[in-house]
């Protein structure tokens, strides 16, 4: 238990991090704004994903915005890309030039609650999603009410910054001033449809995952037809990595997951994955995301959930605990 404290510890101190790839030169960028699920305000889930070949990309939900930049421009993870602004700051430059999209999997307050912040000082952008998230956006948050109308649906007046794309499950759909393309899938959350996003550049794909409980105590089949349609990119060796949740340690029991993954249901829907893909997952970087923090005096729940997602990993991909401001290049 020690060393794999000391293990995620040193994991949690590099500003970047290259993972081992399952079979091609690293093709997406990743920066972790915001990592947890919930409790920490300036920590909220929020990635920047782009391809190695363009500066710009999409952040797929805002939890945390401006803080989350902040820390990674501090702590070098935005080195990469040459800042010129002479009016704006390094998180306002990347904020306005170099986020082209939001990619939003739910409205829940802890993937949405930078991007309602930041929006009086953003540029316009559109907010891609699936309908039902766009019309609680609309009707809930951006509603003259919780926040004034900064989009092109609702209450009048529309300030028409945002403009709301629904995305139709399954289609590929380009992301604007970028090499890529999103297909988006419905997740089941403890009854709220969650989403999972599958970003596409040329023949390789990074999959993330919203907010999702297993299908077996959800009775669903969500994350089965996810593995369906992800299958001839495992089984071809181009999905480069998979973002996927798991908010509590074993100890959580099954009738109180509220939506949510655990090591045992992590391990679970992967070898379903490797059972429908008809290949071994071996290697395949697995970032893990929205671990729920503790007020509790006990262990870092990051820590044992890294110990546990381990001790049973019959699939052999590798592991990644995701941290604010973490850099990956995959």
């Amino acid at each position: 238990m020690r060393f794999v404290t000391c293990l995620h510890k040193l994991l949690i101190a590099l500003p970047f991090f290259l993972a081992p790839a399952c079979s091609r030169a690293a093709n997406f960028d990743i920066v972790v704004l915001g990592a947890k699920g919930g409790l920490e305000d300036g920590n909220l889930s929020a990635y920047f994903i782009r391809p190695i070949t363009s500066d710009k990309g999409v952040l797929c939900d805002a939890g945390t915005i401006l803080h989350g930049l902040k820390e990674a421009t501090r702590t070098g993870a935005f080195d990469t890309h040459t800042l010129t602004s002479k009016t704006l700051s390094p998180e306002g430059e990347i904020l306005h030039d170099r986020v082209t999209a939001y990619l939003i999997s739910h409205a829940h307050l802890d993937h949405i609650a930078g991007l309602v912040a930041v929006s009086p000082d953003d540029v316009p952008k559109p907010i891609l999603a699936l309908p039902s998230v766009n019309a609680v956006l609309a009707e809930h948050v951006f509603n003259w009410q919780v926040w004034p109308n900064m989009s092109d649906r609702g209450p009048t007046p529309r300030l028409g910054l945002y403009h709301y794309q629904d995305l139709e499950p399954g289609r590929a759909v380009p992301l604007p001033q970028t090499p890529l393309q999103v297909q988006a899938y419905p997740l089941n959350h403890g009854g709220v449809e969650s989403t999972a996003f599958l970003l596409i550049s040329g023949s390789d794909a990074l999959l993330y995952l919203g907010d999702t409980g297993p299908d077996t105590p959800q009775h669903s089949d969500n994350l089965h037809h996810l593995w369906q349609a992800i299958a001839p990119l495992v089984h071809q060796k181009h999905l480069h990595a998979i973002l996927m949740e798991c908010s509590y340690d074993n100890s959580q029991p099954t009738s109180h997951l509220y939506g949510h993954l655990t090591p045992h249901w992590v391990q679970k829907e992967l070898q379903d994955l490797q059972t429908v893909a008809g290949t071994r997952l071996q290697g395949l970087p697995v970032i893990i995301t929205h671990v729920k923090p503790t007020l509790k005096r006990q262990e870092d729940p990051a820590a044992r959930i890294f110990e546990e997602l381990n001790a049973t990993n019959v699939t052999g991909v590798h592991f990644i605990m995701a941290h604010q401001s973490l850099h990956l290049r995959l």
